[in-house]
């Protein structure tokens, strides 16, 4: 400890204590699924076409999204709230500036990366005519703002590194209820909805819609931020620009950021090995892991709210309470996640009934949901408890975990239906075991080895 009042969160009790945290968070989480489902309708009116660029260029804007929320976002926010557990505030007022020029970094890599590779990433996904021209048209505009949503996470990550959910949670929220209205008009114009002559922006306006909310957050937070009501203000308090502020965000960050990049393969591998099965599978598949978009909101919020209070305690060297708060959320993310997996399982048509009548496309979601589904109570823990692992600077086994995952559920899924011919049901076995043992060693690693100072 630098001296100094103890930070109040390391005596805060814990289970009131995680639900406050992930509140904001968990309802931001669930509110920008609502957008992306908005702005499915939205651009869909636009046509088919249309609505095929602006899924192709989704899982690209998912994937920075969790680069820039969870991997990035949680080593700003685990580097920020050990640094308020030690006591010592200038580091965190130093680290808020890091982050933030580490944030610019990544967004202007990422706009470079788009506008370079976007074509023709869309083109060996299959995009041509009308299709690619939308997607380049939409991904263009979005990538050439990504500075904003960078800005708006990267603030948000500081300001939970500091204990502060809340103020994030309530810009956030905002930005997203405003971005609906938003790229209605924007997409469609006043002419779209019978109120004008204005045709709109067309599907670009769906972009500009995000980046202008996005902005609109970033302001309010950094307002907020800079206030000091905080405790701290971003200053780099005479110690200039450190090699050893940016590692501590990238050493937890960059491997976070990979964690995502393995989920988001895993996805993509499981979608190429059901191809030969045709569109009823693909269709039931998508319908039964959709459910996994519930799961995701309540493990993200309970596991931001664990990279805070780890961190701080982690921090303070308070060790015993780092792996108690980590434990009580992760059980609570698993207990959470588990019920809706186990209802899921036993009535797989109550789910799957809500989206399709197909009896093929239920059947193929019925063979996922009664065998993956049974096992999202270790999605729940092993998510949770890589957050908390953010928080203790412990990412070795969560990484670890994600590859492995990736490698049973994704690549050997593909080789058992492509190379050993299996079927549906084997291949979503698969899927199940690599869920159970993603959550498994991570939990077991810290049951065997709990985490303790260095």
């Amino acid at each position: 400890m630098h001296g100094g009042t103890p930070h109040p969160l390391l005596a805060a009790r814990p289970l009131p204590t995680i639900l406050r945290l992930a509140g904001p968070t968990t309802a931001v989480m669930f509110a920008q699924s609502g957008v992306s489902i908005a702005e499915m309708y939205v651009v869909g009116r636009l046509g088919t076409p249309a609505l095929a660029g602006f899924q192709l260029v989704f899982p690209f804007l998912m994937l920075m999204t969790m680069m820039a929320a969870g991997g990035i976002g949680g080593g700003i926010a685990s580097a920020v709230a050990r640094a308020l557990g030690a006591g010592d505030r200038p580091r965190a007022a130093s680290l808020a500036l890091h982050a933030l020029l580490i944030a610019a970094g990544f967004a202007l890599m990422w706009t470079a990366a788009m506008s370079l590779a976007g074509p023709a990433l869309f083109r060996a996904f299959g995009a041509r005519d009308a299709t690619l021209d939308n997607a380049v048209a939409y991904a263009t505009v979005l990538f050439a703002g990504a500075a904003a949503p960078w800005a708006m996470f990267a603030l948000s990550s500081i300001l939970r590194g500091s204990g502060d959910a809340a103020t994030p949670g309530k810009f956030m929220l905002l930005a997203s209820l405003l971005q609906i209205p938003l790229s209605g008009l924007l997409v469609l114009g006043t002419a779209g909805w019978g109120l004008g002559d204005w045709p709109g922006l067309g599907i670009a306006g769906a972009a500009v819609s995000s980046i202008a909310t996005s902005l609109l957050a970033s302001a309010l937070m950094a307002r907020r931020l800079w206030s000091g009501n905080t405790g701290f203000t971003p200053s780099l308090a005479g110690r200039g620009l450190a090699g050893t502020a940016f590692a501590a965000i990238l050493k937890v960050g960059l491997i976070a950021s990979m964690s995502a990049l393995f989920a988001n393969l895993t996805t993509m591998l499981v979608n190429f090995a059901i191809k030969p099965f045709g569109d009823a599978a693909i269709a039931g598949y998508g319908i039964g892991a959709r459910l996994e978009f519930i799961l995701v909101p309540l493990s993200f919020g309970i596991g931001s709210a664990l990279t805070t209070l780890v961190g701080i305690a982690a921090g303070a060297g308070a060790w015993p309470r780092a792996r108690h708060v980590a434990w009580t959320g992760g059980l609570m993310a698993a207990a959470l996640t588990g019920t809706l997996g186990i209802a899921a399982a036993l009535f797989p048509l109550g789910w799957a009934g809500l989206f399709s009548r197909d009896p093929a496309v239920l059947e193929a979601a019925t063979h996922y949901l009664t065998r993956a589904a049974p096992f999202y109570a270790f999605f729940g823990l092993g998510m949770s408890l890589n957050f908390a692992a953010q928080g203790a600077g412990r990412m070795r086994v969560p990484f670890s975990a994600s590859l492995l995952r990736t490698l049973i559920a994704g690549l050997g899924g593909y080789l058992t239906v492509t190379v050993w011919h299996g079927g549906l049901p084997d291949l979503f076995w698969l899927v199940g075991l690599a869920i159970m043992l993603y959550g498994t060693i991570i939990g077991g690693a810290l049951a065997l080895r709990p985490w303790h100072g260095q």
